[in-house]
C-alpha cells in the first residue's frame, strides 16, 4: 500500500509539473484543447449549424455567445489522476495500457458532454452556467476518473498468492 501511495503521489507530481510548464502548455494543452473545441463544435453542428470553433473557442453564430476551453476545463487533470492511479497499481502493463486507453476515452467523452452542456447553459443562464461549470462538472469529471479506476480494478485478473507452507508434523 505504501508503494502504491508513493508511486501515485510521485506520478501526480511529475505529470502535473509537466502540465504546468511552458513546454506542456505549448505541446500538450493548447493543441489538445483545440482538438477538443473542434470535436465539440462538430458534435454541436450535428444538431445546430449556427456554431463555429476557432482555436479553443466555440461560438454561437446566432447570438454571439462563446465559451473558451481553458486549462483545467480540458479533462487533462482527471486523465493525469487516472494514469497515476493505474500505473501505480501493481498489474501487468498490458492491463495498465487498456485501462489508460479506455479511461481516456471515458473521461474525454464525458468532457465533451460537459463542454456542450455548458455551451448551451451559458446562452440561457449565467448563474446556471457558473454553478454547473465551477461545481457540478468539476466533481463529475474527477468522479469519472475514480469510477473508471475502480471498474478497471474490478476487471483485473486475479493473481493467486503462493500457498503458505504447511507446518510439518
Amino acid at each position: 500500500m505504501l508503494r502504491f501511495f508513493l508511486t501515485f503521489v510521485g506520478l501526480l507530481a511529475l505529470l502535473f509539473s509537466v502540465r504546468i510548464t511552458q513546454w506542456g502548455t505549448d505541446h500538450i494543452t493548447v493543441p489538445f484543447t483545440g482538438v477538443l473545441a473542434q470535436a465539440s463544435a462538430w458534435l454541436i453542428m450535428l444538431f445546430d449549424s449556427a456554431v463555429a470553433s476557432e482555436g479553443v473557442i466555440i461560438r454561437s453564430l446566432s447570438n454571439g455567445f462563446a465559451v473558451a476551453i481553458a486549462p483545467g476545463c480540458d479533462g487533462i487533470e482527471a486523465v493525469i489522476i487516472l494514469v497515476s492511479a493505474v500505473v501505480a497499481f501493481p498489474s501487468p502493463w498490458k492491463h495498465k495500457l487498456i485501462g489508460i486507453g479506455i479511461g481516456f476515452v471515458a473521461i474525454q467523452g464525458l468532457n465533451l458532454v460537459r463542454i456542450i452542456s455548458l455551451f448551451y447553459l451559458g446562452q440561457y443562464s449565467k448563474v446556471a452556467f457558473d454553478w454547473f461549470h465551477l461545481y457540478l462538472w468539476q466533481a463529475l469529471i474527477v468522479l469519472d476518473a475514480l469510477a473508471v479506476w475502480l471498474i478497471w480494478l474490478r476487471y483485473l485478473p486475479r493473481t493467486s498468492r503462493p500457498a503458505e507452507a504447511l507446518p510439518s508434523t
